[in-house]
């Protein structure tokens, strides 16, 4: 991948080839996107260095907005050069967990280089499936089996596509990845099987024994927010309502958000702040959600289990006095030391308004925030 671009990027490619010019967009979907500049399509055909620079400065720096990425896209830091193959057929493969069969697949479709959803949409048989044994892996006859399934004709593309099946599974199983997705897995003119483009999830619970791919990490295509809570150990998700939401335990971080869409409020994040959360941690949750100039109120719900009531108390009265809140903030706490807590909050003298329904909490939240 390249940040910049010059003629020497070349050397290593065959001049005789048009070369693929594609933007390191972190979204699907990019061949047809449009960056922020006017220029159209993240995947350009060039023919010489001088058209490849040129290509180059129309995505660098620019946002590439495509369906996948919302209406502010994501900014394009650097493209990647490649040889240019045609394909002669386009093939989809990816391996992923399935619920269904609670293992690892193996999921192939002859409709390659599309949206893959929409193929299983309009064409379900059109999906090939295949358990994968976790500890076996894929074998090779099971692997030709696939192949042959595809329409791969001769006994060498079956195969050189077997291998890649193989491999894909390997490398899923050993970097702890989530997904691998190859669209297209092409067959090129001249009988080669390749992968042509490809998409990577991996497990952030497996990020101290693969380093090596979190190293790789480019924070720029994230949300900041997101980055900075990820740091502070919060489990953040942004979203695109006016209730900033401050909850301890996915479940109730989920049904939070559930209460404040049935009394018309909406959720502007998903935020919990886990079991282990202290004042600094609550603090600093406070900032991430006052970044978000679309939150009109925040709404705190904490069962006190393990996380005790009096430390997210603390927390909430150290955040409202040291970054001088504006934001009416609505509090419910139940559970471990919830006596304490409310005598925090009586005793501060600041505007928080304690309720001890959820309902009732929800609904002055949402109307807050109108």
């Amino acid at each position: 991948m390249l940040h910049g671009l010059n003629h020497a990027n070349f050397s290593r490619l065959d001049p005789k080839k048009p070369i693929v010019v594609k933007a390191q967009v972190l979204a699907g979907g990019r061949g047809k996107g449009t960056f922020s500049n006017g220029f159209r399509g993240g995947v350009q055909i060039v023919h010489s260095p001088a058209e490849a620079e040129e290509i180059s400065n129309s995505m660098l720096g620019f946002s590439l907005i495509t369906k996948q990425t919302g209406a502010q896209g994501r900014v394009c830091n650097g493209v990647m050069l490649a040889e240019f193959h045609k394909p002669s057929h386009e093939y989809y493969v990816a391996v992923l967990n399935d619920r269904v069969s609670q293992g690892t697949v193996l999921v192939a479709s002859a409709q390659g280089g599309m949206n893959i959803e929409e193929v299983a949409a309009k064409d379900p048989a059109a999906i090939i499936t295949t358990p994968i044994d976790f500890n076996r892996g894929l074998s090779k006859p099971e692997a030709i089996s696939v192949a042959q399934k595809l329409g791969f004709k001769d006994e060498k593309t079956q195969s050189d596509a077997a291998d890649i099946f193989i491999n894909l599974y390997k490398l899923f199983k050993e970097k702890d990845a989530t997904q691998i997705e190859i669209n297209p897995l092409a067959l090129t003119s001249n009988g080669e099987v390749l992968c042509m483009d490809a998409k990577f999830g991996f497990d952030e619970n497996a990020e101290f024994r693969q380093k090596d791919i979190f190293s790789l990490r480019d924070v720029s295509q994230e949300e900041p927010s997101e980055v900075r809570a990820r740091k502070a150990n919060l489990n953040f998700i942004k979203l695109d309502g006016s209730v900033g939401c401050l909850v301890n335990g996915a479940g109730l971080a989920m049904a939070t958000m559930d209460v404040l869409s049935l009394h018309g409020g909406q959720p502007a994040n998903f935020l919990d702040v886990g079991g282990g959360a202290t004042p600094e941690t609550v603090k600093e949750a406070f900032e991430i959600l006052l970044g978000d100039p679309k939150v009109r109120s925040i709404f705190i719900n904490i069962f006190g289990g393990i996380m005790r009531c009096d430390y997210i108390a603390e927390g909430v009265i150290k955040a409202t006095r040291e970054l001088n809140l504006k934001v009416p903030l609505v509090v419910r706490l139940k559970g471990t030391k919830e006596q304490e807590a409310k005598q925090m909050i009586r005793e501060s003298g600041l505007k928080i308004e304690a309720f001890d329904g959820l309902d009732e909490a929800a609904e002055r939240a949402s109307r807050l925030a109108d």
